[in-house]
């Protein structure tokens, strides 16, 4: 059986994409359309087209960019390339065949001639071009690249600046809101207290197991929303560069345990079994205490997150020449590879935000997705390296994940401030 001979149509407008495709569909020709210059492009290296039809005037680049950008690959290098356009200016025409077509159609086509010319250019025809003509034309067309380059470059660097100036916004907002919250809410976590100190309320609360339990789980959600907008300061000061490193001599092994200690009612409710092993843990690591607690805790939530009820994490810590590894491996549901790349960017969470529950301990608990952002802020401020390595992402085969610190036992961080990209 003959293999269908394939045109690509690079074309942006529907009713040219329509008439090509009626008149050499019926010609028994496979048309291919991209309504974009970089989709065309992806196309024709996928596919590879037989021949390829371009318009000269396309949103993203031109015909003639997308010719250049086509003879470069080796694979098409043979192909031929037919612009179909409405420019019928010779000059115009000139700079196309500079770029390196090999015909030019122009518009309104001829349509009881195109089945005729395409299958001449399928067969080897290529338009005569008057040489003497082509030499102002390539001058012409390269001056106009030029000027087009520079357009794009300082339409980038405008946007580039647009961006930057709403993330600004964004984290002076993020900042704003975080502190305004945080203002009543100490007000309302200082007269809780007080509340549930009460003699009458004490009373109260061991005569009736109801009034207890409200209030029990009034203060539990304070103390949640207390976490969360903690949390939110400090991203946005560590984004603002406003924390600066403290480094000391600190005990590894202590940061480790107190980290876990943290996590200990968590793990026996959800029966979690966590294995640590510390013996190569220096117990002189030059950093920032409080912080490097931080970053480890941050990391150990987030294996008790995603490991199910009756996994288990292990935690290791291995001496290497000048520096410390810290691994924490879960046996959870693991994270897909796309997800990989974006872990530890601020507000990414992996998953269905839609099934997160509001406990941040709970299986596939919720947050903000800013506990390995920090990390990462930690680690780097440190000179050091944070890094995930997972099979993928899979709730009954549990893959698990293993997250991976390296720290040098002593740099000079002192001054240094926590960034985020």
């Amino acid at each position: 059986m003959t293999k269908q001979t394939t045109i690509l149509y690079i074309e942006d407008d529907e009713a040219s994409q329509n008439l090509i495709q009626r008149v050499l569909g019926h010609a028994g020709y496979k048309i291919l359309v991209a309504n974009r210059a970089l989709e065309g492009i992806d196309l024709a290296k996928t596919c590879q087209p037989d021949l390829i039809l371009t318009d000269i005037n396309l949103p993203d680049m031109s015909g003639r960019e997308i010719t250049i950008r086509l003879r470069s690959d080796p694979a098409l290098t043979t192909v031929p390339i037919i612009a179909l356009t409405a420019q019928s200016h010779s000059f115009e025409r000139d700079k196309t065949y500079v770029a390196g077509v090999d015909g030019y159609i122009t518009k309104p086509v001829d349509v009881s001639m195109l089945a005729t010319q395409i299958k001449e250019y399928l067969h080897g025809r290529r338009d005569e071009v008057d040489t003497t003509t082509l030499e102002y034309a390539r001058r012409a067309y390269s001056q106009e690249l030029v000027e087009r380059l520079e357009a794009n470059v300082r339409e980038l660097e405008a946007s580039n600046r647009e961006l930057r100036r709403m993330d600004q916004i964004k984290d002076d907002f993020i900042q704003l809101t975080a502190h305004e919250l945080r203002t009543p809410l100490t007000t309302v976590y200082g007269y809780s207290r007080l509340v549930q100190g009460m003699p009458a309320i004490q009373r109260l609360m061991a005569q009736d197991l109801e009034v207890e339990a409200c209030l029990t789980g009034l203060m539990d959600s304070i103390e949640r929303l207390q976490a969360v907008v903690n949390e939110i300061i400090t991203v946005s000061r560590i984004a603002s560069g406003r924390i600066s490193l403290k480094p000391g001599p600190t005990d590894l092994d202590d940061v480790i345990k107190r980290s876990v200690e943290g996590y200990a009612q968590v793990l026996q409710q959800r029966d979690l079994k966590l294995v640590y092993d510390l013996v190569g843990c220096p117990t002189q690591l030059y950093a920032d205490k409080a912080l490097l607690e931080l970053a480890c805790s941050n990391i150990l939530g987030n294996a008790i997150k995603y490991t199910p009820d009756g996994g288990s994490i292990t935690l290791r810590a291995e001496m290497q020449p000048e520096q410390v590894q810290i691994s924490i491996q879960d046996t959870g549901i693991g994270i897909d590879p796309n997800d990989q790349k974006y872990i530890f960017e601020r507000f990414y969470t992996a998953g269905d935000t839609q099934l997160h529950s509001t406990s941040k301990t709970a299986f596939r608990g919720g947050g903000l997705g800013l506990g390995l952002a920090i990390c990462r802020g930690i680690v780097e401020a440190h000179g050091g390296k944070i890094s995930v390595k997972s099979e993928g992402r899979d709730e009954e085969r549990l893959p698990g994940s293993t997250f991976i610190i390296v720290l040098p036992l002593s740099s000079n961080v002192s001054g240094q401030t926590l960034e985020f990209r």
